[in-house]
């Protein structure tokens, strides 16, 4: 059964679909990840689309003639999406969020604001909407509020929502330059954590909720904090120009950490974490393979004080080289070793790290998904 297009906010009658053609493409408004990773959702200027990552595969298509997404997520157990208008011409206005039920093929609520909407994003049974001075959080079964917090200016729409131990865990800007806010809602427990003296640029949050890496306007110095005690875990060093840090993601077990920067080039960083799953039948710090590394740390933790923090500064493992200027986001694959890259282009890469040597990451698959011919 082919895939039927979605009705526009207040129109008594289903828009013929609007197909691409190479003559007049899509244009991209909104990426990004969700399902721990394993799918992705694209706002477009005429509707949206979702895909799976592993195997590469589009999954969705709710196309308009005339109708912008500008931020779009999709419960990871329902078919529920939330989308919020955007673009030049938007679907819906700026300030709501649109429910759709995407089974029934019909909306099943809607939360309107005053002021317009940055982000939404679903974790597990709550819906949560970034403004640029709040930050809601909805039941989603009745779309009850549970929640409001007050941020410093969040252009970005800047959130990530995580669980540890049972308890969910959101980050957001704090009310103060360079600070984020860390809220444990189960033991209702919130962390102030300085981060950086420069504006928060982005941050993620590892899977259960016990790390979050924050990066800066500035985008040379990756920072990664313990959530619970708001301690400084890692430092690490994109590079020592100004760059614009579009997206940090760890990896499932915190092992790794990947940033992408308008630098264009795709980083993986190696958190040391001593995992309780062995790699290679021994712990991953005192693996003979990681011997290298553990001797350089020492020697940067001798110099650490005597030479520049440019010298001391952990430098990334490994690294895919993309097109410099361009917007790209990553997330960790569900293969082993794999890196998922995606950029405003329409461009999809899986890449491959050496987990031992580290390096270039080898490109082990790439496609267009706007192109027609890459849908399937």
């Amino acid at each position: 059964m082919p895939l039927q297009p979605i009705e526009p906010h207040g129109s008594g009658q289903n828009p013929k679909p609007n197909i691409p053609t190479p003559i007049d493409p899509p244009a991209l408004l909104h990426l990004s990840f969700f399902g721990e990773s394993g799918c992705f959702a694209a706002g477009m200027d005429r509707g949206f689309r979702i895909f799976c990552c592993d195997p590469f595969r589009e999954i969705v298509r709710r196309e308009v003639d005339v109708g912008g997404i500008s931020a779009v997520d999709m419960h990871f157990r329902y078919t529920i999406m939330a989308l919020v208008g955007g673009g030049p011409h938007p679907n819906y206005p700026p300030n709501k969020v649109m429910l759709w039920d995407d089974n029934q093929r019909r909306y099943i609520g809607e939360l309107s604001f005053r002021t317009e909407v940055r982000s939404v994003l679903f974790h597990r049974d709550r819906v949560v909407i970034v403004l640029e001075h709040k930050v809601y959080t909805y039941n989603l079964a009745d779309l009850k509020l549970l929640h409001q917090i007050e941020t410093i200016s969040n252009l970005k729409g800047l959130c990530a929502v995580s669980q540890l131990a049972g308890s969910v865990v959101m980050v957001c800007p704090g009310l103060h330059k360079g600070e984020v806010r860390v809220d444990h809602f189960g033991a209702k427990r919130s962390k102030f954590i300085m981060a950086h003296d420069s504006k928060i640029a982005c941050f993620a949050l590892n899977p259960d909720g016990r790390f979050v890496a924050t990066a800066s306007s500035r985008g040379t110095l990756i920072r990664v904090f313990n959530t619970v005690d708001g301690t400084l875990f890692r430092e690490v060093r994109r590079g020592a120009d100004i760059a614009d840090i579009y997206s940090l993601a760890f990896s499932s077990t915190a092992q790794w950490l990947a940033v992408s920067s308008d630098k264009g080039t795709v980083h993986v960083f190696d958190l040391n974490v001593n995992t309780k799953s062995p790699r290679n039948g021994n712990s991953l710090c005192a693996s003979d393979s990681n011997l290298a590394v553990t001797q350089s740390r020492s020697f940067r933790s001798l110099v650490k004080g005597v030479l520049p923090k440019y010298f001391s500064s952990e430098w990334s493992f490994a690294q895919f080289r993309l097109l410099e200027g361009s917007h790209y986001i990553v997330a960790f694959g569900h293969q082993k070793d794999t890196v998922v890259i995606l950029g405003m282009d329409g461009s999809f890469y899986r890449c491959q790290f050496d987990p031992t040597n580290g390096g270039e990451m080898t490109q082990l698959e790439y496609h267009n998904f706007l192109k027609p011919e890459e849908a399937f």
